[in-house]
């Protein structure tokens, strides 16, 4: 389906930028970077929808833009003090935290997606290098993962049969307000440097604004744990990136910890497709 295409394709822009942010926080403070990435995602929502959402889509946007918001700012701040590739890879674990979240909304929970869940815990330890190698920024990712999936989950629960479109504007609004207002305080950082903008300018327009666009989108005609086992691609283009762009060396216990991670997302994905080939709603 043309949905599922287009998640692919944003699963590789999300990949890469973990590279491409890592580098522009070394040079900016996250809050503004985050506050001018959104301000801009914002803009040219509003130069694409030029309407006006409805005011379930501005409550279901603005609940969902917050979440997305905490989401984005503990994922920057870990990947300032982590790796790019600990923090796509940790970010990964939304795929196996999407369902288990869902349950909560009374949606059944497999098996296939518990095992999946153990098995990239273990991983997750195995990558940063055993417990003691447990660091701010990997535990950091790992509550952005939590609310990644949190996100995932609501706009399948509420998005369809609302406008995309909308819905994605009031997204970047709210995360642009958070982040306008936290980062006021250190908007004395000056005016970013020529890579800096073309990291928001990146990140802002085809990260974020086309990228929720998408995925908004694509949720109202899939569920949630369907929508994460589609992403589950991105970890694996984040990884690349890390080792290809960023140079970054994993020891032989970190690369079996990537492996297993990858293993068990991907495996959950398969287990989806052969159990659930149908991918619809999940019953609840």
């Amino acid at each position: 389906m043309i949905y599922v295409f287009f998640l692919l394709l944003v699963t590789a822009v999300w990949g890469w930028t973990f590279v491409l942010v890592k580098d522009a926080i070394s040079q900016y403070p996250t809050l503004p970077f985050l506050a001018l990435r959104f301000v801009l995602a914002f803009v040219v929502m509003v130069i694409l929808v030029r309407r006006l959402p409805t005011r379930r889509e501005v409550w279901v946007g603005a609940i969902a833009g917050a979440v997305l918001a905490g989401g984005y700012l503990t994922q920057t701040v870990g990947l300032s003090i982590t790796s790019p590739g600990n923090s796509g890879l940790i970010t990964g674990l939304f795929v196996v935290f999407t369902p288990l979240i869902d349950r909560i909304f009374g949606t059944s929970l497999h098996r296939w997606t518990v095992i999946a869940v153990i098995g990239a815990l273990i991983g997750t330890v195995m990558l940063v290098g055993g417990p003691a190698g447990f660091g701010l920024g990997d535990l950091l990712t790992v509550v952005c993962a939590a609310l990644y999936a949190l996100h995932i989950v609501l706009l399948s629960r509420w998005s369809p049969g609302l406008r995309s479109a909308p819905l994605a504007m009031v997204q970047m609004g709210m995360s642009a307000l958070i982040f306008t207002g936290g980062g006021a305080f250190q908007w004395r950082a000056g005016m970013p440097s020529p890579y800096v903008w073309f990291a928001i300018i990146v990140t802002g327009v085809f990260a974020s604004a086309l990228a929720y666009y998408i995925q908004t989108w694509a949720q109202q005609h899939l569920s949630a744990s369907r929508t994460a086992v589609i992403l589950t691609t991105e970890p694996a283009w984040a990884l690349v990136a890390a080792v290809v762009l960023a140079g970054q060396r994993f020891s032989a216990l970190q690369a079996v910890g990537a492996l297993v991670m990858l293993a068990s997302i991907v495996g959950h994905e398969l287990a989806h497709l052969i159990f659930n080939p149908h991918g619809g709603k999940a019953p609840t």
